[in-house]
Order: structure tokens, then sequence, then C-alpha cells
């Protein structure tokens, strides 16, 4: 596992019990890890990541959701 100082806590993440940490590497690799999971370590492209931020942002997710599911929205 990587230094904890080599990680970022997200602004969005107010308690110590349910943090989102990222930090990128020097090939430019954005890496993100979960408080509880520190040890899974998702890795992506920041293109990729974007897109994916910018379709949830949009909805376009929703529908993978059990809550969305069951709103008629998601119809």
């Amino acid at each position: 596992m990587s230094n904890t100082h080599d990680w970022c806590k997200s602004s969005y993440s107010p308690n110590a019990a349910n943090c989102v940490y990222v930090r990128t590497d020097r090939d430019g690799t954005l890496r993100l890890r979960e408080s509880d999971a520190p040890d899974t370590i998702l890795a992506t492209a920041p293109a990729t990541f974007g897109a994916f931020i910018r379709a949830a942002k949009a909805g376009a997710l929703d529908h993978l959701t059990t809550a969305a599911q069951r709103s008629p929205r998601a119809r």
C-alpha cells in the first residue's frame, strides 16, 4: 500500500470514516481509494475519469442504482 502522505482527501469527504482519497502518479495515472478499503485502489486515466464524472452528473448512470430503478424518472 502507498504511503498515506501521497494521497489527498476529497473536500467532499467531511469525516474520517467515509473518505475518498486521490493521487496522481508521475505517469499521469489517477488513483482513487476509499478509507474503509485502503488496499483497494482504482487506477484510471484522467480523461476516462472525467468522462465518468460528466456522465454521473448528467444522470446517465442513474439506472444503475436500486433507488433510481424504482423511480418513475428511470423508466
